[in-house]
Formats: C-alpha cells, sequence, structure tokens
C-alpha cells in the first residue's frame, strides 16, 4: 500500500495542531512537520532546521523547507490563517495542486479584497486605506462616522475597532497601528483600512473549492450583536435561521467572490453581513474555520473537520454534510486583561442540557488580552440539540455558570 505524505505547517500558538495531527494518524497518512518555534532557542531543544521556519517570510521559510524536505509531501497544507501564503508557494514550488499564491495573497488582505468586490459590483462600504504618515485629524474630518478601522492582514477581530467619532478615529487608528506592528513583520507599512460600519446581523459560511466549484459544508448564525466598539466573536449556530433565499444568495455571492479571487481548491471561511439592503461579504479565506469550532461539524459530517480537509487534499473522497441535530459552540469571551488563574463550577456548565463538551484551553499563569487586541480564547463550549435555539440557550446557559478568576498584570519594575 502507498502512503500519502502531508507536509502541515504548524504554528506554535494554533489552537488545531493536535487536530490535524490526530486526523493524519487516523488516515494513515505521514507528516511532515514544520513548525515556527524561535529560531535562536530551537537548537538548544534539539530541534532541527523545520522547526524554526520564519511563516510570514514566505520566500525565505520556502527555502529552508525545500533544502531539509526528508521527502516529497503529496500535499501541502497550513493548519491556520498565519502559514497560507507559504503554503501556497511550496505548492507551486512542488508543482502541487492548490490556490495561486496571489489568490490567496489577495483574500488575505482587508485593502486588496475590498478593491476586488468593488469592481465588480458586490455591496461593498465606503473605504479607504490610511497610511501610516496621514494626517489623522485631516483625515478624521473628511470620512462619515460610524466607521470601522482594520489591520490589513489580522484575522479573528483582531486590530479591528469601530469609531463613532473623529477623536475615537484619531485612537482607533493609532491602536490599531500599534497592534498590526505587534502582529505583523511588514505592519509599519501596510496602513490600515478605514472602512463605514454596516449594520446587520453577521453569518459565515464554511465550504470546500473542487475545480472552483463550492460544496457547503455549513452556514452559521452568529446570534450576538457584532456593532463594537470591538468586533469578538462569540457563538456560531448551525444550522442557519436565515430562509433559504437568503442562504442561497450568500452561497451564490461566496463562490463569484472565489472565482474573482482566483481561488479555486481547498477550504474556504466566509464572513459576511445581511441587513434589509443584502449581503455584504466581510472577508473570504481560503482556510478553514479558526480555533476548535470546527468540533461542532464532527456529527454532521461523520468525521473531523480536519480529516475532510486532509482527504480533499490528497483528492480524496470527503462526505456531504448531513442534516442533524442543530450544532453550536461558543468562543469563550476574554473579559479583560490580566493573568489567568483558574475556572470554578466546569462540572455544574458541563452538566447543563444539550452540552456535549467543555474545553478550557487558557493555562494558569497565561497573559490574557481581550478583543481588539488578543487572538484567543479562555476556551471553548460545544452543544446539540434538536433545534438551533436550543442549542443557543445551553451555551448561554453554561457560560453562565462559569466563573474565572483572572488577576490584575503587574508590570516589571525595574530597580
Amino acid at each position: 500500500m502507498i502512503v500519502k505524505r502531508v507536509l502541515l505547517l504548524l504554528p506554535v500558538a494554533s489552537y488545531r495542531n493536535e487536530d490535524f495531527l490526530a486526523a493524519a494518524d487516523k488516515l494513515g497518512v505521514d507528516v511532515i512537520p514544520v513548525a515556527d518555534y524561535c529560531p535562536q532557542l530551537a537548537p538548544g531543544w534539539g530541534m532541527g532546521a523545520l522547526a524554526a521556519v520564519h511563516f510570514d517570510q514566505p520566500l525565505q521559510a520556502a527555502q529552508t523547507i525545500l533544502d531539509h524536505l526528508p521527502a516529497a509531501p503529496d500535499a501541502v497544507l497550513a493548519v491556520d490563517d498565519h502559514g497560507l501564503e507559504l503554503a501556497a508557494l511550496l505548492r507551486e514550488r512542488l508543482e502541487l495542486a492548490g490556490n495561486a499564491v496571489a489568490a490567496v495573497g489577495l483574500t488575505r488582505d482587508k485593502l486588496a479584497f475590498r478593491h476586488l468586490l468593488q469592481a465588480h459590483a458586490f455591496r461593498c462600504p465606503d473605504f479607504q486605506a490610511v497610511a501610516d504618515d496621514a494626517d489623522l485629524p485631516a483625515v478624521a474630518r473628511s470620512i462619515n462616522y460610524p466607521v470601522v478601522v482594520k489591520a490589513r492582514r489580522l484575522s479573528a477581530s483582531r486590530g479591528v475597532v469601530r469609531a463613532d467619532n473623529a477623536g475615537e478615529f484619531i485612537t482607533a487608528v493609532r491602536w490599531v497601528r500599534a497592534i498590526q506592528a505587534r502582529a505583523d513583520r511588514e505592519g509599519a507599512e501596510l496602513g490600515v483600512v478605514v472602512e463605514s460600519f454596516i449594520p446587520g446581523q453577521e453569518y459565515a459560511l464554511e465550504g470546500l473549492l473542487t475545480e472552483g466549484e463550492l460544496k457547503v459544508l455549513a452556514l452559521f448564525d452568529k446570534p450576538d450583536p457584532l456593532d463594537g466598539p470591538y468586533f469578538e466573536e462569540t457563538i456560531y449556530v448551525t444550522p442557519s435561521r436565515l430562509p433559504q433565499s437568503m442562504q442561497a444568495l450568500i452561497v451564490e455571492q461566496v463562490a463569484r467572490a472565489c472565482r474573482l479571487a482566483g481561488l479555486n481548491t481547498g477550504p474556504v471561511h466566509a464572513e459576511m453581513r445581511v441587513n434589509q439592503h443584502g449581503v455584504w461579504l466581510l472577508e473570504v479565506a481560503a482556510r478553514s474555520i479558526g480555533g476548535l469550532c470546527g468540533r461542532m461539524l464532527n456529527h454532521a459530517l461523520g468525521m473531523s473537520l480536519e480529516e475532510v480537509v486532509l482527504r480533499h487534499a490528497l483528492g480524496e473522497s470527503v462526505p456531504d454534510a448531513a442534516a442533524r441535530d442543530a450544532a453550536a459552540v461558543m468562543m469563550i469571551p476574554i473579559p479583560k486583561r490580566g493573568i489567568y488563574q483558574r475556572v470554578h463550577h466546569l462540572d455544574a456548565a458541563r452538566a447543563v442540557p444539550h452540552i456535549s463538551h467543555i474545553q478550557i484551553t487558557a493555562e494558569p499563569g497565561a497573559l490574557l488580552l481581550p478583543a481588539p487586541e488578543g487572538a484567543s480564547y479562555l476556551g471553548f463550549i460545544f452543544a446539540q440539540a434538536a433545534s438551533p435555539q436550543a442549542a443557543e440557550r445551553a451555551l448561554r446557559e453554561a457560560q453562565r455558570l462559569l466563573r474565572f478568576d483572572i488577576e490584575t498584570e503587574v508590570p516589571l519594575v525595574s530597580v
């Protein structure tokens, strides 16, 4: 039997590494792991060159990987947003099927994606780029409020802040610039995006592209209002309670945006708002849903989402999502900045009817950063029920029971 081999880009901070490795083990696939540990520390830990790769420097990283590959892979996958462009470049160099580097880069860049939507008559808010050397008071006087200030290449609502007046705008731009500079190697050159705030409810679509054809795995409601000033994700529920006609319109819009962006294969995660004017695409990403949220689809898919993604990348058949009970997940929000200590009443929360699993992912002693700075959560709550409403209620009841001890951060004092 021929054993297939996949190269996995596994960011050290990713929630999904274990799930992808477990899926590969279940499929009997050999894994070539590539990680982004600190290059100064990794050698002292006995780690080789493939354990200390800069994912955000694709050209240099690709050459390092190619120089140290133990064998040719059959597929290359980034497990989350951080390695998407590197994975695309590696597939190109290795002559493997996959999305073009330019298409992946376009969909990761909020400014470039807005230009695409505008050029092809999608519903699109007014927007502009604000360079780091821009005259902020002058820009603040020229725009109509409310607006949303966004970092160009960050995900999970990191670096996204609403501003309702000129003072809030100037503060938001400076804050988002600082967040972007810490998180993106090229942050100082990117500037930020400012766009009109779009009222409405948010939704998300999870799908797979095969030769340009979109297979929908799930459409999620986001029942919590996401109106700012920050936009931390909380609850996803499926199946959606939207009318079928609106669901069909969302699918059509996402498929069209993928075609125009040049995405034609692999997982897709899209975010959108819906209001009385129709569907407004916020983003289309060439990856599957982040965090541990994909676990809510295990029942409908009959396997993990990571196994579906791996099967698809290796050219194997993948299942359709079956119509089963409703499923929901809550990304437990971080209420304040501080040092995480412990959680209380976890057993009581797990005993709430319809709660299928609760996983606390924050580690004691870890510094917690709330939105818009943070890129993590306290943990994840999962529910299954006969209806979306019941699943959502279960999540809220479980969260109400949980109590987290978070100590105020004590700054270091030099002596």
